[in-house]
């Protein structure tokens, strides 16, 4: 007797995460300053969805974002509102955050028919991401959330960030290096720091 085994090949689509109303995206942390993870967090009820992201990256689209605006605004006409100092949104992350993945690519554009902002946040790969994928609904790539946010969130969106990353460790007024509870060793004084030669896994997160 013989028994015949067949393969068959499955292939999983990825998920694409769209918000076209969303309720709030906003970046929000958890953790003390020195010992922070960074999260966006897109939600549009029922729905919540987190991806965890590095400081930098969440500095880089929030400045980005400012400059889209301004373009916008200068080429299109669009109304945009100007940078303001006060934060409407102040409230933390919904929890529990489970976070879809981590961000690696990070993609951000403008919608004239729909008049909004379009931010893509794809998962981190081991290979390099090409960027047709980016903004792109085809079902090779990494997973991704795709936000849509009028100007005037997308204003929000970018002054929640600088101040997100701006209450994290004060700067050493010296070196500009973040202050530690545990201590700081200012270059500008001692002339030397521990650990100048580092990975960057090593990085101590602000």
């Amino acid at each position: 007797m013989s028994i015949r085994v067949t393969y068959q090949e499955v292939h999983v689509s990825r998920a694409i995460h769209v918000f076209r109303t969303p309720d709030r995206f906003v970046a929000g942390t958890v953790g003390e300053p020195g010992d922070r993870s960074f999260y966006l967090q897109a939600v549009q009820e029922p729905l919540v969805v987190s991806v965890l992201l590095e400081k930098q990256q969440v500095k880089v689209l929030a400045d980005r974002m400012g400059l889209l605006l301004d373009e916008v605004a200068r080429r299109f006409g669009a109304e945009v509102p100007p940078e303001g100092e006060d934060v409407r949104d102040v409230a933390p992350l919904v929890t529990p955050i489970d976070t879809e993945f981590r961000v690696g690519t990070m993609g951000l554009g403008w919608d004239s028919d729909a008049g909004a902002v379009v931010v893509e946040l794809l998962a981190i790969t081991e290979t390099e991401v090409d960027e047709s994928v980016v903004l792109d609904d085809t079902e090779e790539g990494p997973d991704a959330v795709r936000v849509f946010l009028t100007p005037i969130q997308a204003r929000e969106f970018a002054l929640r960030s600088a101040r997100v990353i701006a209450a994290g460790r004060p700067p050493c007024p010296l070196c500009g290096e973040p202050l530690s509870s545990r201590g700081h060793m200012c270059v500008r004084t001692n002339g030397y720091k521990r650990g100048e030669i580092f990975g960057a896994a090593e990085l101590e997160e602000e």
